[in-house]
């Protein structure tokens, strides 16, 4: 895998940075490398449709990159989701081309023309299909997809009757395996009314593993993951028991013919936390099975796994600013690397033998596109998504290496205004600060609504983009330090990044910024209760009430981990108001920009309500903006432009860059 060493400035422009070129992009996805390794499908998904909806597009191109990439379907629907046959000769995908909304089973049949490929509907199942995974026998693809509506949903909806059943308002997503010869469609019952998630069929067409949970709903449906294997022929099932919370990715792997489980999950004996690989030899018969810590004091991230026919898996772990991809050694049962690349990689996806992977990768400058080549590199750029954004001058962007106050080594970036050395500091900065917390920032390109820091960059500001403990890609330990301590440690790592910009004269201390959405719009909103050094802060879609969001968040449970505690642990006082932004409301003097989508539940839009009202009782300047059908994030054109105009002006208007 390259590794193109110190990024190169970029040069400069006079094309300006506008908001539509923010949003108005096209953005690879998906990566799938067929089984004998020639050939990468991926999915190229446009964000500025006339229809306000995002459509996608499949393209194949060599993996060697010794061809062009060929467009495989005309971008007039979503089509996504591509994943080979076993001969590699036909691709599955999912398009809504037949009902806009309503993704079903498609195959297109390589031929070797260069014209737009016919696809053939598999499936008219009335919900959709929401996902699919092709079976080594060649005539089955598993699918995942709700019930279809019976006689009584349908009078109920004849007659407007909306009324949902708390635990039962979310629709289960069942297991079911389809002939595509004969279009014959079987449901696994044995799996009772469990919600799947996620299955991968053995190599040797031996039992699927199939990942559910007890609930659609997050809270408690992450910690009660079960594993289970199932006869794609006779469809009977064995319960393989709980495997830890937020189990995803599960792939099989061969050593002395045993056949091993890996899976990503929560690190054996926390509820929440850094993942971990956990290894399984599942029995014969019976529940009774062994878990094995896989990557038990490591100081990197585990993030991704990516199945190789019969051998080791492979997998990409975060490491610090970087991604590095490792293999599993199969006698020492402990990951090696094999690689690492600078910025971001995700994706991986591998051929069966192992020998050719692709994946996502993204540098300071590059946006993320699909690179392909050997499992030990080098790899070579197959998808040009955003050409466009090479005519800009960005900021460059450097990687920072610091202490906490306590002395724990961190990192994290500077971006500075674009066209702007250091040595013509000092200038306005924003913190702009990770959401998670079990996230982190990496060097790579990042521009979106929600991701701005080269959008503040190219106005004349400098972008302070930390890392604090709570994070991933240092291991566990590092992780860890967040829970039951939200705003503690992590809010002194980031006040020590700023304070080295400014004795570093990069930042003017009369003009600090703050800003960030989810935890990272948390941590905007404690930080100006805990200081003034702040003119101005930008609150998305974040806590303000660590106690409600337990109360009525997605993640419920695991957020009273974070917040310390929850509202019925007694008549308090409580660990969470401690680290609520809400309880030093009066203290905040800093002005605010509150955003949030009115359809959160991530993040329930009262948390946004309720600090809205304290800082109108105490005062305080702020303008407070709610986004109509927007969940956790922004997805309609009109709001991610009116996201960018707005941060962009708030900041200006307060920090005078």
């Amino acid at each position: 895998m390259p590794h193109p060493g110190p990024q190169p400035t970029p040069e400069p422009t006079d094309v300006p940075l506008t908001a539509e070129l923010v949003v108005d992009v096209a953005v690879a996805a998906a990566p799938a490398v067929s089984p004998d390794g020639r050939l990468v499908a991926y999915g190229v998904v446009a964000n500025g449709g006339k229809d306000g909806r995002p459509h996608g597009s499949l393209w194949v191109a060599a993996a060697d990159g010794s061809t062009s990439p060929r467009r495989l379907t005309d971008g007039t629907a979503r089509d996504l989701a591509p994943k080979w046959a076993p001969d590699s000769a036909s691709l599955y995908f999912t398009s809504d081309r037949e009902e806009p909304g309503t993704p079903q089973l498609q195959r297109i049949r390589l031929d070797g023309s260069e014209d737009i490929a016919k696809a053939e509907a598999l499936t008219r199942w009335r919900v959709g299909v929401s996902d699919h995974c092709p079976l080594f026998d060649g005539r089955t693809v598993a699918l995942l997809a709700e019930d279809e509506p019976t006689a009584e949903d349908e009078r109920r909806e004849a007659e407007r009757d909306d009324a949902k059943v708390w635990g039962r308002h979310l629709p289960v997503t069942r297991l079911r395996l389809l002939d595509v010869e004969t279009g014959a469609l079987r449901t696994v019952d044995g799996l009772g009314d469990r919600h799947v998630v996620d299955l991968v069929p053995r190599p040797d067409g031996s039992p699927l593993a199939v990942l559910s949970w007890s609930t659609p709903e997050l809270d408690p449906g992450v910690l009660t993951a079960e594993l289970h294997l199932v006869d794609p022929g006779t469809a009977a099932v064995q319960d393989l028991g709980p495997v830890g919370a937020e189990a995803q990715s599960p792939v099989w792997w061969q050593h002395d013919g045993v056949w091993h489980l890996a899976h990503l999950a929560v690190t054996p004996g926390d509820l929440i936390g850094e993942l971990a690989v956990v290894d399984t030899v599942p029995p014969s018969a019976g529940p009774a099975v062994e878990h094995r810590n896989l990557t038990a004091g490591m100081s990197v991230s585990p993030a991704e796994l990516a199945q190789v026919a019969d051998g080791p898996p492979l997998a990409l772990f975060a490491d610090g600013l970087d991604t590095a991809l490792y293999r599993l050694h199969p006698e020492s049962l402990r990951f090696q690397q094999v690689s690492c690349a600078p910025g971001m990689l995700a994706g991986l996806t591998a051929s069966r033998a192992g020998q050719t992977v692709a994946l996502l990768a993204s540098t300071a400058y590059e946006p993320r596109n699909v690179h392909a080549g050997p499992t030990g590199g080098p790899l070579v750029r197959l998808s040009d998504t955003r050409p466009e954004l090479r005519g800009i001058r960005w900021g460059v962007q450097e990687r920072l290496g610091y202490q906490a106050s306590d002395g724990l080594q961190l990192d994290g970036l500077l971006i500075l205004p674009a066209g702007r050395t250091r040595e013509e500091g000092p200038f306005p900065l924003v913190t702009l600060v990770h959401g998670g917390p079990y996230f982190r920032h990496t060097d790579e390109f990042a521009l979106n609504a929600v991701d701005c820091g080269q959008w503040l960059a190219t106005a004349g500001y400098a972008v302070f983009l930390p890392n604090p403990r709570g994070g991933s890609g240092h291991g566990h330990a590092f992780a860890a330090m967040a829970v039951g301590a939200v705003g503690g440690d992590e809010w002194t790592d980031i006040l020590s990044g700023i304070d080295l910009l400014v004795a570093q004269g990069v930042a003017d201390p009369e003009r600090l910024g703050i800003s960030g959405w989810s935890h990272g719009g948390f941590m905007a909103a404690w930080a100006i209760g805990r200081t003034d050094r702040f003119k101005a802060a930008m609150m998305g879609a974040g806590i303000s009430d660590w106690g409600m969001q337990a109360g009525t968040g997605d993640w419920g449970i695991l957020d009273a981990a974070l917040g310390g505690s929850s509202g019925w642990d007694g008549p308090g006082p409580h660990v969470h108001d401690r680290h609520s932004p809400i309880s030093y409301a009066s203290r905040i003097r800093t002005p605010v920009l509150i955003l949030h989508g009115e359809e959160d539940t991530n993040v329930p839009l009262g948390q946004a309500i309720h600090f809205h009202r304290a800082l109108r009782h105490f005062g305080v300047e702020h303008e407070f903006v709610v986004y109509p059908r927007e969940g956790h994030g922004l997805n309609e054109r009109a709001h991610q432009l009116d996201a960018l105009r707005r941060i962009r002006a708030w900041f200006d208007r307060w920090l005078h860059a």
